[in-house]
């Protein structure tokens, strides 16, 4: 098997967050970038609120530690005419508030990268990063996408290799680094948890994306409309632990 490229940059730790309490915990213990979403656990994320992109923003300090979803349902990622105009709207509003990066994805009716789509939206992107999310995962060949997107101007890939949990898509994961070859970043993402850390910086990741959530144990009641009580928060004892493993393995590397 070829070895995956040698990386060109540290490796960084990317937390994912739903409100600026989250952001500020994960800078404190290390995180070296956010990604900004509401909905994480219910969904697996939807676009988050002007005045939440506003307030982690300023907690961030720099636009380049903000990447922010934009997802305006859940289900699948093939969207209609309204529904790539909606995206490309809110990419620019949200580089427009100083959003350094926005994570996007969509296929077409065929399964395949929605091309179309994605041009519009790296064009209303109008220079900041673009990432391409685990809309990838749902693709049976995706390491055959990776010239598409990089031709496209996508940044970065967030991937699990096709797995529930990014451990078990490993030799995928390796893949898509291996003909990346250090033109599009390849993030892992998906049921990351710090003791796999190692095994994906193996497979030649150029970074790391995790949740780092805990129950709140908030039990107010939330009414029959409200859905189930409680909430998540960003937990800082696993965001130390995973900017520790990394440390370890940049320092190995």
């Amino acid at each position: 098997m070829t070895a995956p490229a040698k990386r060109s940059h540290p490796l960084r730790l990317e937390i994912a967050v739903q409100d600026a309490a989250g952001a500020r915990t994960a800078f404190a213990m290390g995180a070296d970038r956010v990604e900004l979403c509401q909905a994480l656990a219910e969904t697996g994320g939807l676009t988050p609120s002007a005045a939440a992109v506003d307030a982690v923003l300023e907690a961030a300090r720099r636009a380049d530690r903000v990447a922010v979803l934009v997802r305006p349902r859940p289900g699948g990622f093939v969207y209609d005419t309204d529904e790539i105009a909606l995206i490309a709207a809110d990419v620019r509003e949200l580089v427009r508030r100083g959003a350094g990066a926005v994570v996007v994805g969509a296929l077409d009716a065929g399964g395949r990268i929605d091309v179309e789509a994605l041009s519009r939206w790296t064009d209303a992107a109008d220079g900041a990063d673009v990432v391409f999310h685990r809309a990838i995962d749902t693709l049976s060949a995706p390491e055959a996408t990776i010239d598409q997107l990089a031709e496209l101007g996508i940044r970065r890939v967030l991937t699990s290799g096709g797995a529930p949990r990014s451990i078990d898509g490993l030799p995928t994961i390796s893949a898509l680094a291996r003909r990346a070859a250090g033109r599009v970043q390849i993030m892992s993402g998906g049921g990351v948890r710090v003791d796999d850390i190692p095994a994906l910086v193996g497979a030649g990741v150029d970074a790391v994306h995790l949740s780092a959530r805990r129950p709140s144990g908030d039990r107010a009641p939330s009414g029959p409309g409200g859905g189930d009580s409680g909430f998540d928060v960003t937990d800082e004892t696993i965001v130390a632990a995973a900017r520790a493993a990394l440390d370890r393995a940049n320092s190995a590397s």
